[in-house]
């Protein structure tokens, strides 16, 4: 079944009534027999929920994966991962990624004990020089790094994981699984922030994390979740599963928009850089056309002439792109990311973060215009 068609019918119908969408059980207990044995196959939401299960199964199905937990929020999902890290070992991520993962990521390696290092992910060969054989428990990677769009290759990040004796885990946040899916090149983990993207119309916090096997590490990842309660309302899942009913038709609409703007603001006297995995100029587009095999997404970033400054004074005189922190919305966003990461950010201080949404791409190039004017 195609993807397009699995996902319009995802969590399927109401089975006793024929509602042609999914059902809402809003328990968090489940009621047990008079010999005290569970009614069904749920004792308490902590632990699972009928409305998780409609969320990991879709997940499952579409990363091509073993095994799916939706969790909290996406920051929630990534800290489970990063349990997997023991003390004495290393953690290796992208000096550029999503600052909240980032700062997790700095915080249990100073309370736990392991040691945390950063490499450049517009540099190739830097994540082989940054991995310790023998220490190395995970890799961490981004791609599209996210706000700056390089892109890693998946296949080699996952060898050079495997060769340390480490495993891989890939944020695909900003490349979900209708154009872009990790474990078919290697990855062992793939991570989600289910606000984004899969949801699609900022009303749910979510993540989901898959995995390519039911192993240990798995049992370790479902265990975190479990004692640590790090799960979503019943109602935030439902509302995921009926923002996944749309993914493929939004996604595709947004990376249409986002190569349009694009390719609009390529050589505009205001901009100096256009970073874009989609432009035949991106310095790694044929590893992206390789692992993006359905577009190149909604998001963009761009580079004013004139610094920080300047860069700020265009995200305040948007009038259709919406200030605001997220992306993969219908609501097109625009930030000045530096300022939105605070003082520690590396991002350079002349970029301009931007979210396309499904708005009339004529109307968004019209307002990037006047504010670059």
């Amino acid at each position: 079944m195609d993807a397009e068609t699995y996902l319009t019918h995802a969590g399927g119908y109401d089975a006793e009534t024929g509602g042609v969408v999914p059902s809402l059980q809003p328990a968090v207990t489940f009621a047990r027999g008079e010999d005290h044995e569970l009614i069904g196959d749920y004792l308490y939401s902590r632990y699972d929920s009928p409305m998780f299960d409609m969320v990991e199964e879709v997940m499952t199905h579409l990363e091509g994966g073993a095994d799916a937990k939706v969790f909290a929020s996406g920051l929630a999902g990534a800290a489970a991962i990063v349990e997997l890290v023991r003390p004495g070992q290393q953690l290796v991520a992208p000096a550029v990624m999503y600052h909240g993962g980032q700062d997790w990521m700095r915080r249990a390696a100073e309370r736990r004990g392991f040691t945390l290092d950063l490499f450049d992910a517009s540099d190739p060969t830097a994540l082989a020089r940054a991995v310790k054989p023998g220490r190395t428990s995970l890799v961490w990677i981004e791609t599209p790094v996210n706000p700056t769009f390089d892109i890693i290759d998946i296949a080699a990040a996952a060898s050079v994981a495997h060769e340390a004796g480490a495993i891989l885990a890939v944020d695909s946040t900003v490349a979900p699984p209708v154009t872009q899916c990790p474990l078919e090149h290697g990855a062992d983990l793939v991570f989600h922030s289910a606000t984004k993207y899969l949801n699609g119309h900022s009303d749910v916090l979510a993540g989901v994390v898959v995995t390519g096997e039911d192993d240990d590490r798995w049992q370790e990842i479902r265990d975190v979740r479990r004692l640590s309660g790090a799960v979503p309302g019943p109602f935030a899942a439902w509302l995921l599963i009926r923002g996944l009913r749309t993914l493929h038709l939004r996604y595709a609409r947004q990376s249409e928009s986002a190569m349009t703007i694009a390719r609009h603001l390529e050589g505009h006297p205001a901009i100096s850089h256009v970073m874009y995995p989609g432009l035949e100029s991106h310095p790694s587009h044929d590893v992206a056309r390789r692992q993006m095999t359905n577009g190149f997404g909604g998001m963009l970033s761009i580079r004013v002439r004139g610094g920080r400054e300047r860069a700020e004074q265009a995200v305040r005189d948007a009038r259709v792109w919406t200030r605001a922190t997220s992306l993969g919305s219908i609501e097109s966003f625009i930030e000045h990311r530096a300022t939105v990461e605070g003082p520690h950010s590396v991002v350079p201080d002349d970029l301009i973060r931007l979210s396309t949404g499904i708005e009339s791409v004529a109307d968004l190039i019209a307002d990037l215009t006047t504010v670059l004017a």
